[in-house]
This record gives C-alpha cells, sequence and structure tokens, in this order.
C-alpha cells in the first residue's frame, strides 16, 4: 500500500506543480509578489495532498519566533519537502540557490521573476560579491532569506557538513539568523519516490543575533540546528505510525 499511495501521490504532486506553473503564467509580466503567491500556493497544496493520499502531517513549533522583516533562515534539509512548505510560514520568502536551476524551462523563469538569489559559480571569485548584492537588496527589502547551510540534502543520520557560506553572509548583511530543525527525510526521504505516514515536525529555534564572530556563529548554528534535529529524528522514529509503516 505504501508504494501505491507514494505513485499516487508522486503523480499528484507533479500534475499539480504543472497546473500551478500553468495558472501562474500570468505572474510572468508582474513583480514577484504574484509568483511568490502561487510558490506558497504549491507549498501548502503539495502538503495537503500529501496527507491525503499518504496520511504525512506536518507539525510546526515556534513559529511565534519568527522575527518581523529582514533576517535569514538556515535550515535543515534532507528533502523535497522543505523547498516547497518553507515559503508558506515567512511573508516574502527568497530562496538562495545555484544558477543552474534558472535555465530550467517555466521553473527557472519563475525563481528570476520572484526575484531568488542565484549564485553562478562559474564566475569563480566574482560569484560571492554579487551574490551579496542580491542578497543585501533582498533584505533591505524586508525579505527573508532562506539558506541550506549543507548546500544540498542530506540524509537522515548522515554526518554534518555545514559550508562556511552562510557565516559569510550572515557576517556581511548583519541580521538575524534563525535556525530550523526538521526530521522530513524520515516520511519524504531523499531521492526516493516513497512517502511515509506519520507527522513531520519543524522547529523553528531561537533567532542567532547578530554581532557574532563567522566561526562562533557557524558553530552555534551547527549544534542548534543538529541537536534539535537529532531529538525530532528520534521523535518521529518513536511515532507509532511511522513505525508500522516501515514493518
Amino acid at each position: 500500500m505504501i508504494y501505491i499511495r507514494s505513485l499516487a501521490y508522486n503523480i499528484v504532486f507533479f500534475t499539480n506543480l504543472i497546473a500551478l506553473l500553468i495558472a501562474a503564467t500570468p505572474t510572468f509580466f508582474m513583480r514577484r509578489h504574484g509568483i511568490i503567491y502561487f510558490a506558497k500556493l504549491w507549498g501548502l497544496s503539495s502538503q495537503w495532498w500529501l496527507e491525503k493520499i499518504c496520511g504525512t502531517k506536518v507539525e510546526f513549533r515556534g513559529l511565534e519566533k519568527l522575527p518581523k522583516g529582514g533576517f535569514l533562515i538556515g535550515s535543515k534539509h534532507q528533502s523535497t519537502w522543505e523547498t516547497c512548505r518553507l515559503m508558506p510560514i515567512v511573508p516574502d520568502p527568497a530562496f538562495i540557490l545555484k544558477k543552474e536551476l534558472q535555465y530550467i524551462p517555466v521553473f527557472g523563469w519563475f525563481t528570476r521573476v520572484g526575484e531568488m538569489i542565484a549564485v553562478d559559480r562559474s564566475t569563480g571569485a566574482q560569484a560571492i560579491p554579487l551574490m551579496m548584492q542580491q542578497a543585501r537588496r533582498a533584505i533591505d527589502e524586508g525579505r527573508q532569506i532562506i539558506i541550506f547551510p549543507e548546500g544540498t540534502r542530506r540524509p537522515v543520520d548522515a554526518p554534518p557538513n555545514y559550508k562556511f557560506g552562510i557565516a559569510r553572509i550572515y557576517d556581511e548583511l548583519k541580521v538575524p539568523c534563525v535556525p530550523v530543525a526538521l526530521n522530513a527525510g524520515l516520511f519524504w526521504p531523499r531521492r526516493k519516490f516513497l512517502r511515509f505516514p506519520g507527522k513531520i515536525i519543524v522547529e523553528i529555534l531561537d533567532p542567532i543575533p547578530a554581532g557574532l564572530s563567522p566561526p562562533d556563529f557557524l558553530a552555534r548554528l551547527q549544534n542548534d540546528i543538529e541537536t534539535a534535529t537529532n531529538r525530532l529524528v528520534a521523535e518521529g522514529r518513536a511515532d507509532p505510525v511511522y513505525q508500522a509503516s516501515r514493518r
């Protein structure tokens, strides 16, 4: 039954994405707020279908800790789930992403309209200054910059691999950074089509204030995220619904 439900969900997930991209076509000629509305709708509708088809619920903890205005979000990255589902929790999100993603037909075009922050690694030493310019503009406009500090999806229980890039951004922008822990990889595993029932938990942790040295900031960010993520993973594995699905 897990395989059937997972297959059904994946079909619905991509059908839903294509339908929303088509519906969002008029926003290509508007400012970013139109496409961000549809991006948030994608996240919310994807989760609605995930619960209805696969029995995978979600719980957000600590949303009241999110500051107002512009700030950084440093999130654990275990699956595609958080790529779409984190957007609706803040007013005006801006992801930092690889420039190559903007060359994907339709999807990539809309990341440009949504004014996402692209890192062009082909420019070598110029990549960071160009990315910083975009990030500074986003913060000045009161946006919330979402970063995955490990750079790519990491399997549950994989050793942490935090990059120094987020520390450089934090030091340059001088704004708070909100760590985010989660256990989504238990239910939406990396590079697998299976979707397991249970409850994804996302925890917004205490913001790290501006002003720490980059090494101290990175050490605190990793400790906060990893400690909370390990706790959430243990809680998810103890869920009777999840345990029953893995037998």
